[in-house]
């Protein structure tokens, strides 16, 4: 059980932080919510108390004698600010302490984590973008805000993200412990989900990929700061937070938006499952059944290889994470690709219709082109993408 200090500034999206603290309280953790006197204009101390179990104050005048502007800070796990307005971001840079919240962010040695929610003018604010470059800077992790409907009629990005995701990277960064983010200034590109194929305007080829490895790597890279563009196949999952996505369909919009995005990445983790091959033709209508019972032949061809395309153009320092699903000899086929791809690392899995796909555990071999291997085996997702990030994270120190 961790000791978390939950602040929640004044914005409309203060409501959101209920749904927040009982996901945190309801996974067994200590919270300790600090509003700022704003935020509890949109909700009040009563419900900050029932839902926490916990006293709620915001000056530093209350209960002197426990000394809270500094052993709020000095106790907790984690502070985790959400919503994070403008203001916020900006004392916080700034060193400015003016109430019980800003003290603690000034006394916590733990990690701390801003989920901001502001309009898009102020998110977009030459003041704010310096402000939050700040706080990363000094290795606070600072969730970039989610696109969509904000106060009023206005829509762009400034939303808070949906609180389940803000409350998955608050695990990974509780998981993890450490007070750096190790992937800080990076700008990490992953790719997720199963591809499909037309074939029809109601037919696909597909596969059975959930996305949920890759969803995994691009929360966990979101955890230790760096920037992530999530390119998207098909999955049923709700975007992480923090990360630009990138909806795909088929193998070719995902060739198309990966090339696009790798050259400005240090590292590419090639999770998606492209199909293989794909109808030669797409029919404009229905394929019917014929009268005489015969069934029609479907003619594939060959898709391109997307992480062979990107092994070959890779720049020096960026680090290429391929991945490899077998159902037979998994170890053998995944070695020869990873020297085909020309790839840096290979995650390797055997896969069928009860293994792996859409389950929250896996276990894999990860293959270094130094020779290295590493075996993951019945670990969560999030766990096996924190365990890559490491291997990537010490190919950068070496370099």
């Amino acid at each position: 059980m961790a000791a978390i200090v939950l602040g929640v500034s004044g914005g409309i999206a203060a409501y959101k932080a209920c749904e927040l603290l009982r996901l945190l309280t309801e996974s067994g953790h200590r919270v300790r919510v600090v509003p700022t006197a704003a935020a509890l204009r949109f909700v009040g101390a009563p419900t900050w108390e029932a839902l926490s179990g916990q006293p709620v104050q915001h000056d530093v005048f209350t209960n002197v004698s426990d000394v809270p502007h500094v052993a709020l800070g000095q106790g907790a796990d984690l502070v985790l600010v959400a919503p994070a307005t403008a203001d916020l971001l900006a004392k916080a840079a700034h060193g400015i302490a003016d109430d019980l919240l800003t003290n603690t962010l000034l006394t916590a040695r733990c990690p701390v984590v801003f989920a901001p929610a502001m309009h898009t003018e102020m998110w977009e604010h030459p003041a704010t973008t310096d402000n939050v470059a700040t706080l990363r800077r000094r290795g606070a992790v600072v969730i970039d805000p989610a696109v969509g409907r904000l106060t009023g009629a206005d829509t762009g990005r400034g939303r808070l993200p949906d609180p389940a995701e803000i409350f998955r990277i608050a695990r990974r960064v509780l998981a993890r412990g450490s007070l750096t983010p190790d992937l800080a200034g990076r700008h990490v590109v992953v790719t997720a989900g199963g591809t499909r194929e037309p074939l029809d305007p109601v037919r696909f080829l597909g596969n059975r990929s959930s996305g949920k490895q890759g969803y995994a790597f691009a929360t966990a890279a979101v955890a230790r700061g760096a920037k992530v563009t999530l390119i998207s196949a098909n999955v049923s999952l709700a975007p992480p937070a923090g990360v630009d996505l990138v909806p795909v369909g088929s193998t070719a919009e995902l060739r198309e938006a990966t090339l696009l995005a790798a050259v400005r990445a240090d590292a590419v983790v090639m999770a998606a499952a492209p199909a293989d091959f794909r109808p030669a033709t797409v029919a404009d209508q229905k394929i019917k059944k014929a009268a005489d019972g015969v069934t029609p032949v479907i003619e594939l061809v060959t898709n391109p290889d997307i992480a062979a395309e990107l092994g070959a153009a890779k720049p020096p320092g960026q680090v290429l994470v391929a991945f490899a699903a077998e159902t037979q000899d998994a170890l053998a086929h995944g070695t020869e690709k990873l020297r085909r791809k020309r790839a840096d690392l290979i995650v390797i899995n055997e896969v069928g219709v009860d293994k792996v796909f859409g389950h929250d555990d896996t276990s894999v071999t990860v293959l270094d082109a130094d020779g290295s291997t590493t075996h993951l085996t019945d670990r969560p997702k999030d766990e096996v993408a924190d365990a890559v990030w490491d291997i990537v994270a010490e190919r950068w120190k070496r370099q």
